[in-house]
């Protein structure tokens, strides 16, 4: 319920036991007051509590009224998305079909990815392994909560959660109609630092962050394409985007080189690229303290570092940037922009 995460089947068995419940110890009340005086267990005599299972039906019952009203558009409909869409292993366009009222993503090589809860789906979280799998068991356990804990955090040092990030957005070169993809997007909370009329795309591999994402997205009526999928394999066609960023997540990444080329492979030729995480001051006085995320971040094999080294040497206007104290970077390049027609043609004839 936290994380908003219901599905038609879970509501539908939440109302029913909760009304049963309520049949049952409401009948057993009026059963042991009419027949027996004294009853076994003062709880199943106080209609309250028969009272309270009855609302919780019904509040089930008002949550599945609410979310037809809320289902995803069809992705049928959804035609230039799909465009940019390639499987992430074979590199083949896709296209939706639709099966016993579930649509699919299928490959013509016959490649499926279900799209659940409107999310098309590029990975099954069971078949990660390493970094990948460790830190997306944290996000599993800490997605519904994300926000509010960074609320917090940020209040306990005086900083105003829009500053903390608009601290590094300011380095995303974004314009309305531009089309915009955050990896590693989380719970969406830079979406809502970006133009209007901009298209948002967002990919990650946590199911529980993405649904937090749909949630805030509803919230801030915005609206943005979402994907579970792993950022070093991205499911999108070369040069795609015109704005590609990410914040938080690749320090642990398997493979933080492939990740950024990945990045690059999908940005149209001239666009600035953005990266942003903590640095290992951040890590060592905070995460590796905190109570949930201290197991996964002591006992580490090397400290973290900006991937500056691991940006292509053709990339352009490299730039490196602490921030908060020099807990935080951002690390901004741009994709060299294509050869002019003529200077090519000029090249092709000599």
């Amino acid at each position: 319920m936290w994380i908003n995460e219901f599905s038609a089947t879970r509501i539908a068995t939440g109302t029913g036991i909760f009304a049963a419940i309520w049949i049952l110890v409401f009948g057993y009340s009026l059963f042991v007051q009419t027949f027996h005086p004294h009853p076994a267990h003062p709880l199943l005599l106080n209609p309250t509590f028969a009272w309270i299972c009855l609302f919780a039906g019904v509040l089930l019952l008002a949550g599945s009224l609410v979310q037809d009203r809320l289902a995803q558009e069809s992705w049928a409909n959804k035609v230039e998305t799909v465009r940019l869409l390639r499987s992430p292993y074979t590199a083949e366009p896709l296209e939706v079909t639709k099966k016993g009222g579930r649509e699919t993503l299928l490959s013509k090589s016959g490649e499926q990815f279900p799209i659940r809860n409107g999310i098309p789906a590029f990975l099954e979280p069971a078949k990660l392994s390493g970094s990948n799998q460790k830190y997306n068991r944290l996000y599993e356990i800490i997605g519904g909560s994300y926000d509010d804990v960074q609320r917090v955090a940020c209040a306990l040092r005086g900083l105003s959660s829009s500053d903390y990030l608009q601290n590094y957005m300011r380095f995303v070169e974004a314009k309305p109609d531009d089309l915009v993809l955050e990896t590693s997007v989380g719970t969406g909370l830079n979406l809502k630092y970006l133009p209007r009329g901009a298209k948002l795309y967002g990919l990650d591999l946590s199911p529980e962050m993405l649904a937090a994402c749909q949630a805030n997205l509803r919230r801030w009526n915005l609206s943005a394409d979402l994907f579970q999928g792993n950022a070093e394999d991205l499911p999108f066609a070369d040069n795609s985007f015109d704005v590609i960023f990410h914040v938080g997540g690749i320090n642990f990444f398997n493979d933080r080189a492939k990740a950024i080329k990945e990045m690059i492979r999908v940005a149209k030729p001239g666009t600035r690229i953005m990266i942003a995480d903590e640095t290992e001051e951040h890590v060592k006085n905070v995460y590796e303290r905190a109570p949930v995320t201290s197991g996964y971040f002591k006992n580490r094999h090397e400290a973290v570092a900006a991937p500056v080294d691991l940006v292509p040497a053709e990339m352009q206007e490299v730039h490196l940037e602490l921030l908060r104290d020099g807990r935080f970077y951002a690390l901004t390049f741009r994709k060299p922009a294509a050869a002019a027609p003529s200077l090519m043609l000029l090249r092709s004839t000599t």
